[in-house]
């Protein structure tokens, strides 16, 4: 199999709220109320049912120890100051030990690093790699490790806070001024929160008066960057950036196989030019995927900050949120491509994160069926990673509201909880679809249906693409507003993807200029082939002369074999047989 070049299909998930079988969630609600999944509760059959989507790889967030309001003092664990902690079970990027994972994962919290390690077994015995969060920007305001290495002291414990900037300082300090947000921080749990002198926030917000709009929970990470004079002091290396090559090494031990690398954009690109490939040199498959929000930006972090992807947010992703909401053509999907032209292979797509609206909320379509273009979009487009969010397969719509995050049309991040869908999808451990309605089952089926194609077709595994846009805008049996047509190709293995963003179905019809033909090798002349989504033959006339007509109804998308290989399907490969290793279910 090693000649098969895979692309990566993540799927990432929320431990604590994905394996969490407690219906009975209560807005605002405690662990003992509401329950936490486990890292125990992911059964070597529930990570073989999210494998058989065709993911090869599972980020999962909310993993390191983060500040909560839960108190787990009982266990030699520092407890938290709970008047800046959002939510009940707190934000997994306010990192309050880097060494430790979050106890509320545990079954047995003495025992809490064990189960993760034993998790990671579990997932590469699915074959599947494991990905983590990485938060290097910022820690909680309170940071304190109670299971560091030996020789490990804690951020800030150092530091000269007489000092606003000094180079080996873990924190930036606002001189002579005591923490005092613009909003009322309360005196929770009677244990009033004072910090002096104050730290920057972790939102590069320099001042002791931040607002509830901030990242008051969190405090900014100090590299060397002096934001007085915007000047660097880089060499010698400064402390911070010692002790975070520490604790990715660390992970790395632990078995991980990559990390989401959290805001990178905060951190000085010097740093990860330095850090990565000595962590590389640890283990040079460990994957360093980067959250960016600058397409100008793009190139400097993958070339010299030795990033292996970043997301794709500003460019694809809010491209097809435009086309998909706002009324945006999708001929502007080419300025898309071309923007990453060269790089787009290390692009990771997505339609869905903790981040960002759900898909079928009323902020986004308002409507999970119609998913299919932007769905075929952002993961045949390239050959890039393609990335979901639990859940998103099934349609959740986050019409919840959980307590800190509302009811804001995401999945909450901060609060005890469980989601419907989800829950009754494992159904006690069954993972099958008894409890899903006929449109949640036929959805999970498009996913996987997609996803799986992205690896078993070599033309989406690793081929060529040819946007076929420029050929038809000006053409009257197809509207460039509402429709997006490509091609995808390697050796013998072609395909014509063709996909309406509209409400109404069409008879679309193509141009398909002699380039296409020469670049791709696609066959000429009248043939039938089967559409790769729903097996449905069409009767195609391939040719110079005379457009392509496809029938495409409304928000829909079609994957058409117009190469030697067209009566095939990569051989039907699942994506463990793929891997080159078939399981027994």
């Amino acid at each position: 199999m090693n000649d098969l070049k895979e692309r990566l299909i993540i799927y990432q998930l929320f431990p604590r709220i994905f394996a969490n079988q407690n219906p009975n969630c209560v807005p605002w609600g405690t662990l003992r109320q509401n329950g936490s999944g486990k890292f125990n509760d992911f059964t070597p059959h529930i990570l073989r049912s999210i494998e058989e989507l065709g993911v090869n790889c599972l980020w999962l967030t909310g993993v390191i120890e983060h500040a909560t309001k839960t108190d787990f003092s009982q266990y030699g664990i520092t407890p938290d100051n709970p008047n800046v902690v959002k939510g009940e079970a707190g934000s997994p990027y306010a990192i309050k030990d880097y060494y430790d994972v979050d106890p509320a994962l545990a079954e047995s919290v003495p025992d809490r690093m064990k189960e993760f390690e034993s998790l990671v077994k579990r997932i590469h015995s699915e074959n599947m790699k494991v990905i983590i969060d990485f938060v290097p920007n910022h820690t909680a305001r309170i940071y304190h490790s109670d299971v560091a290495p030996a020789g490990v002291e804690d951020f800030g414990k150092n530091d000269d806070m007489r000092m606003n900037f000094a180079r080996d300082n873990n924190y930036y300090y606002i001189s002579n001024q005591q923490f005092y947000p613009s909003f009322d921080l309360g005196a929770e749990g009677n244990v009033p929160y004072v910090e002096f002198p104050a730290k920057a926030t972790g939102n590069d917000c320099f001042t002791a008066f931040c607002s509830k709009n901030d990242w008051y929970e969190t405090v900014k990470l100090n590299y060397g960057h002096d934001y007085n004079d915007n000047s660097d002091h880089f060499d010698p290396v400064p402390d911070t950036w010692r002790k975070m090559l520490h604790i990715l090494k660390f992970w790395v031990s632990k078995g991980v196989d990559g990390f989401r690398c959290d805001m990178v954009f905060m951190v000085p690109l010097p740093f990860w030019h330095w850090a990565i490939p000595q962590v590389k040199s640890v283990n040079p498959d460990v994957l360093f995927i980067g959250e960016i929000y600058d397409v100008g930006l793009y190139r400097p972090f993958l070339d010299y900050g030795c990033f292996d992807y970043l997301y794709d947010k500003v460019n694809l992703y809010d491209t097809l949120v435009g086309i998909e909401t706002h009324g945006r053509s999708a001929a502007q999907l080419t300025g898309c491509w071309q923007t990453v032209d060269g790089i787009g292979d290390r692009m990771l797509n997505f339609l869905e994160n903790h981040d960002e609206v759900r898909f079928g909320s009323k902020a986004y379509a308002g409507d999970s069926l119609r998913v299919i273009p932007s769905l075929v979009t952002a993961s045949m487009i390239s050959k890039g990673p393609v990335m979901i969010y639990y859940g998103q397969e099934l349609g959740e719509q986050a019409r919840d509201n959980e307590g800190f995050a509302g009811d804001n049309d995401r999945t909450t991040i901060f609060d005890y909880w469980s989601i419907s869908t989800v829950r009754r999808w494992i159904n006690g451990g069954k993972c099958d679809d008894e409890l899903l309605s006929p449109y949640e089952r036929w959805l999970r089926e498009v996913y996987k249906k997609v996803l799986t194609l992205c690896n078993e077709r070599a033309a989406l595994r690793e081929g060529g693409f040819f946007d076929l846009m420029y050929a038809n805008l000006q053409h009257p049996g197809f509207d460039p507003h509402r429709h997006f047509a490509f091609l995808r190709y390697k050796g013998d293995d072609v395909l014509l993807i063709v996909v309406n963003f509209s409400r109404e179905e069409f008879h679309v019809s193509i141009n398909i200029p002699a380039t296409a033909f020469d670049m791709s090798g696609m066959m000429r002349g009248e043939i039938i082939t089967e559409d790769l989504l729903w097996g449905k033959p069409h009767k195609l006339n391939l040719s110079v002369d005379r457009p392509v007509s496809v029938y495409l109804s409304a928000a829909d998308a079609i994957v058409l074999p117009v190469g030697k290989l067209r009566g095939q399907s990569g051989g039907k490969l699942t994506g463990s047989q793929l891997r080159g290793k078939k399981k027994s279910v």
